[in-house]
C-alpha cells in the first residue's frame, strides 16, 4: 500500500488539493496529514478518503471544529502520538512540537512522521525510520512524500 504524507497546510487550501492530487497521481491509497492543518477547507480537501491527521501548534481544535470534523466523516486524533497499524506496519504521527516526541520509544513502531519543521526528513534510528514529508506552506519548495509500505520505499514530490 502507498501512503500519501503531507504536512504544514497552514490552511492554504489550494496547495492541499494540489498535493493530494499530486499523491493520488503517486497511486497513494491512504493519507496521513502531520497537522498545522488551519482550517476548514483543508479538513473538506482531506475529506471523502482514507485519511489519518494530528493537530498542530498552530491549529485550533474546539468544539465547533470538532464538530465539523466528525460531520465530514474524519476520525479526530485521540492521542499523542496518533497509532496507525496499516498493512503490516506500526505508524506513530507526532506534528512534531509535542514534548512527547523527544520522550517517545520508537522501538515500538516502523515509521515516525512528524511535520512542524518545514523541512524534509528521511531517517533512521535503529529499526525505526523517521520521515518529514516538507512543507505545503512557508517552504523554499512545497513537498509531500509517498512511503509504499510494502516496499519501504519513500520518494518526495514537489508540487509545480
Amino acid at each position: 500500500m502507498i501512503l500519501g504524507i503531507l504536512s504544514d497546510t497552514h490552511g492554504d487550501a489550494d496547495r492541499a488539493v494540489r498535493g493530494l492530487a499530486l499523491l493520488d497521481e503517486k497511486g497513494a491509497a491512504a493519507f496521513v496529514h502531520c497537522g498545522d492543518i488551519g482550517g476548514e477547507d483543508v479538513l473538506t480537501a482531506l475529506s471523502g478518503r482514507t485519511v489519518w491527521f494530528v493537530w498542530g501548534n498552530c491549529d485550533y481544535p474546539d468544539a465547533s471544529m470538532n464538530r465539523y470534523v466528525r460531520s465530514l466523516g474524519l476520525p479526530l486524533p485521540d492521542a499523542v502520538p496518533l497509532r496507525i497499524d496499516l498493512d503490516g506496519s506500526r505508524i506513530a504521527v507526532f506534528h512534531g512540537h509535542e514534548r512527547e516526541i523527544d520522550r517517545f520509544d520508537s522501538t515500538q513502531v516502523d515509521y515516525v512522521l512528524h511535520g512542524h519543521t518545514h523541512l524534509r526528513r528521511d531517517e533512521r534510528i535503529g529499526q525505526t525510520r523517521i520521515i518529514n514529508p516538507g512543507a505545503l506552506h512557508r517552504a523554499a519548495e512545497h513537498t509531500v512524500a509517498t512511503l509504499d509500505l510494502s516496499t519501504d520505499s519513500l520518494a518526495f514530490h514537489a508540487l509545480d
